[in-house]
């Protein structure tokens, strides 16, 4: 076995091993030399080599979305670490266990004009749920760090830094271990809800004719089907989910833009909840937000064992457990009252769902058009990803196969690492998997495909709408040349030569009848990646979209 000479690189190595940190992402550069060396000469580990630094977060990131585990990056000294901070800020609110392990200079090197040097300690520190600041030689206090950082990682769900300075020689080896590390336990407590707190809110619960469960993002299969059964069964209380909530059962209403959207005052009103339980991640329809923040509950239970953020502005009681057990605790203590809630819902929302065939039937092809083609034709048994934007916004509008994991990174909603990290997700995984992506996102975030661990059964559908099409949705658009330019970012870009400098296949596609074809030619090719480029009228999908909100009444 090779192992760096230096002591402290060693400390880390080990520490790293001992608690199942094994999926290593390396970018490469010199200071972090005597990690690389530890790392890649260890088969403990699984290594993969990323040169640009945000896209190997990502990367790493989809993989530790997928494996629930914490996964690693290294980079060198200077601004290689900045490049980090999208996806942990992605994992810090997304609760993804992630480490970023940063090479240093050591501390006398800092300010001085040094050459790649900046203050990399704390650098994290708004996003970072733990910050070890090492010095540079090998001992306990340094092992605390490391195994404390660690530790929070798996037990918080989130990211942590571990900054390490070394001097040079940078290079040297040996064949033998030459620290004696320590490593402390890990102890995740089991949460309960408190037996006070379930006689109170089961009293208020029962005195409720309105109740609301509306689920953000969750992992697939992480709620028991025996809750969902339950809640389901009630007549006071209705369930909205959404693409990223991956729960399923024909009584859930899981378009919630579709439904809500043409809603008058009077209805509004009249839908209300009176309480509202929430739980899963981030939500992501506006529509819904804007709802419960206007016609406000008068109670807002979150459930979480971390953190619960008042998205409402009217949050009264967090249950910091984990969902599953605290239904099992509290279902028992709920009754059914009358109620006629649920029932108006799905009369409203059946309604929609005719609305919404008719409105498809006759519209020509564009966005809306697109994605109730491709939705429709994925196989089960697959991973989606989607990313954000209004790749994710129009996927909300349609069902998709309950069989079909979706994931979306939800956490800042932005677009900057969507490809990177359904890539790592696809590695992680190791299922087929299909990412729906537009072309701004797609385009931003095109280093993703300078990538080796491609697998060759990954699937890009990139909606090629000639810019950020969103903004031609939202209230203030007015056809300028300031616009155009500044907020919608038109373009006349194609994937096509990014598909041939990166290896994978390319097929495109401008109407339904070539993109039949195209999805087909798509699923068909497994033997190395392939992209499928989806043109849609720039100028006609903001229209289209708001007659089909207006068709729905």
């Amino acid at each position: 076995m090779i192992y760096p000479k230096i002591p402290l690189a060693q400390s880390i190595i080990e520490i790293c091993h001992a608690k199942g940190v094994h999926d290593i992402i390396i970018s490469p550069g010199s200071r972090n030399a005597p990690l690389t060396i530890g790392f890649t000469n260890n088969p403990k580990f699984s290594c993969y080599s990323i040169a640009d630094e945000r896209c190997a977060a990502f990367f790493a990131l989809g993989i530790a979305q997928q494996t629930k585990k914490p996964v690693a990056v290294v980079c060198t000294s200077g601004s290689a670490l900045l490049n980090y901070y999208p996806a942990l800020a992605e994992a810090f609110y997304s609760q993804i266990p992630f480490i970023v392990i940063s090479a240093d200079r050591p501390f006398d090197k800092i300010d001085i004009g040094d050459g790649q040097t900046i203050r990399q300690e704390n650098v994290f520190i708004n996003h970072s749920l733990y910050n070890a600041n090492l010095t540079e030689e090998a001992s306990e206090e340094n092992d605390v760090f490391i195994n404390e950082a660690i530790n929070v990682a798996i037990a918080r769900k989130g990211p942590v830094h571990i900054n390490v300075p070394f001097e040079e020689p940078l290079y040297e080896t040996t064949n033998k271990l030459s620290v004696d590390f320590n490593v402390t336990g890990l102890v995740i407590p089991h949460r309960l809800v408190d037996v006070d707190d379930i006689i109170a809110f089961s009293t208020l619960w029962n005195h409720s004719k309105k109740i609301l469960v509306l689920v953000g993002e969750c992992a697939p299969n992480s709620i028991e089907q025996k809750w969902l059964e339950q809640l389901a069964s009630i007549p006071s209380v209705v369930v909205m989910t959404e693409a990223t909530s991956n729960l399923h059962h024909p009584s859930f209403i899981n378009n919630i833009d579709t439904l809500i959207t043409p809603f008058s005052p009077s209805e509004f009103l009249e839908l209300q909840p009176r309480i509202l339980i929430t739980f899963g991640g981030m939500i992501v329809s506006k529509r819904v937000k804007a709802f419960l923040r206007k016609y406000k509950p008068r109670h807002h239970w979150h459930i979480d064992e971390h953190r619960a953020y008042d998205t409402f502005g009217i949050l009264t009681k967090h249950f910091s457990v984990n969902p599953n057990q605290f239904f099992k605790q509290f279902l028992p203590f709920v009754k059914d009252i009358e109620s006629d809630y649920k029932a108006t819902f799905q009369n409203i929302h059946s309604k929609r769902k005719v609305k919404h065939a008719e409105y498809l039937s006759q519209v020509p092809f564009c966005d809306l058009k697109a994605f109730e083609s491709i939705l429709s034709s994925l196989s089960n048994e697959i991973q989606l990803q989607i990313s954000n934007s209004t790749a994710i916004r129009y996927a909300q509008l349609f069902d998709i196969d309950k069989s079909i994991e979706v994931f979306c990174n939800r956490g800042t909603s932005g677009i900057d690492g969507s490809t990177s990290t359904a890539i790592g997700a696809a590695v992680g995984s190791q299922k087929p998997t299909v990412l729906i992506t537009g072309d701004v996102g797609f385009l931003y975030d095109s280093n993703a495909l300078w990538n080796n661990y491609i697998p060759k059964n990954f699937k890009i559908i990139l909606i090629n709408n000639g810019g950020g099409g969103i903004f031609r949705i939202l209230p203030g658009h007015q056809e300028t040349e300031t616009f155009n330019r500044y907020f919608e970012t038109s373009h006349c870009l194609t994937a096509e030569h990014l598909a041939k400098m990166y290896l994978l296949d390319y097929v495109t596609a401008s109407d339904e009848a070539s993109l039949k074809k195209g999805l087909s030619k798509l699923y068909k090719q497994n033997d190395k990646p392939m992209i499928l480029e989806v043109f849609t009228p720039t100028r006609e999908n903001d229209k289209l979209l708001k007659d089909y909100f207006k068709a729905l009444v």
